[in-house]
């Protein structure tokens, strides 16, 4: 029996199937036709439906493995940097044996991207891909699921609410993660529930308890487990925030009344408007395995937030948010002020905050 059936990324023998029922999905051909036919084409569902199936159905005939699925899909992250970054660049991927499984705990800023851009340094230097971890909050159209479970995506069950039902859905995920880095697949992870929207990385001792509950069942203490898993912690820095309206306009939300209710496909359209918009440079800087001494999960929680913090890329934007001009060139300056001046004056302390606390986290420690 497969205990991790309901959560689990699809297998090699999956991965037909779930093509098919795609390209069965209406709702994701119109998605694909939006994007990528003209306008006059894509708002004819009669015409456009059976291009975009011919032409996926053709793209998609040798793809039938989840080997392949990566491969496809890091050929579009290629063309995706090309068109929305000036660079990518990584540090500390020397160190990775390709033959250990690594849990790679990582601040978090985009939905999709993060993981994406962690994998695409992975696969650019011949290592193997992780497996990442996604909350059910994303799935709850269907063919999301089908894109994330064929991409080596499992399922974070954030909808369990009763404390019996939580704990027996934390239980499985602590399980398939310690079972996924015992067979030699590496975890992504981000390093709490939800992105950074004000720009603070912080680690919560939540996640690193939910570890533990299978290192319970083992009967390992908290710190022996944990250096089991081998955690790596990862900080991936955008010179242009993913979203940055986005975010300012929930917290300026949360400030004036409260809370913020999430609109109706408010996720899906954060994944694709994080696709599509300008991020400048990017850096992913991949610290090393934790063998630190630490008893307590909120012990190991600073440990994790000091080299993500340390590992930090600061770029342009976040010196010239922090009032630190000396570190940044006119041309850079200059575009960085252009992207201020679409924000909302009642939105942009929030977005200036959230470039700035990066710098103010660094001097700190």
């Amino acid at each position: 029996m497969d205990k991790y059936a309901d959560i689990r990324p699809y297998n090699d023998e999956e991965v037909p199937a779930a093509l098919a029922r795609l390209l069965a999905d209406e709702q994701f051909l119109d998605v694909i036709a939006e994007h990528n036919l003209p306008k006059w084409i894509a708002s004819c569902p009669k015409v456009s439906r059976p291009l975009v199936r011919a032409r996926l159905k053709l793209k998609w005939r040798t793809v039938n493995n989840v080997e392949a699925v990566q491969d496809e899909v890091a050929t579009y992250l290629s063309m995706l940097i090309e068109r929305t970054t000036e660079k990518v660049t990584y540090s500390g991927l020397e160190q990775f044996d390709k033959d250990s499984a690594y849990l790679f705990i990582s601040n978090h800023r985009d939905i999709v991207l993060d993981p994406a851009l962690v994998n695409w340094g992975l696969h650019q230097n011949k290592l193997p891909t992780v497996r990442i971890a996604i909350g059910d909050n994303l799935l709850q159209v269907p063919y999301i699921t089908e894109l994330m479970r064929l991409n080596k995506s499992f399922i974070v069950k954030r909808s369990a609410k009763a404390p019996k039902e939580m704990l027996k859905a934390l239980s499985q995920l602590s399980g398939y993660i310690h079972d996924s880095l015992d067979e030699g697949h590496s975890i992504w992870i981000a390093q709490k529930e939800g992105r950074a929207k004000d720009g603070i990385d912080f680690t919560d001792p939540a996640l690193l308890k939910m570890l533990q509950l299978h290192g319970r069942r083992l009967k390992l203490p908290f710190a022996e487990y944990v250096r089991k898993l081998k955690v790596v912690p990862v900080s991936i820095s955008y010179q242009y925030e993913p979203c940055a309206l986005a975010k300012a306009k929930e917290l300026y939300h949360k400030q004036q009344f409260g809370e913020y209710q999430k609109a109706e496909g408010e996720d899906i359209k954060s994944i694709i408007d994080g696709f599509s918009a300008d991020k400048g440079n990017v850096h992913v800087a991949f610290g090393t395995p934790i063998q630190d001494e630490f008893e307590t999960p909120e012990q190991l929680a600073e440990i994790i937030d000091k080299q993500i913090i340390e590992n930090y890329h600061l770029h342009s934007s976040n010196y010239l948010a922090a009032g630190e001009e000396g570190q940044s060139s006119r041309e850079e300056t200059v575009c960085f002020n252009d992207s201020l001046e679409s924000v909302p004056n009642e939105l942009k302390e929030f977005v200036l905050s959230m470039y700035a606390q990066p710098v103010k986290r660094k001097s700190s420690i």
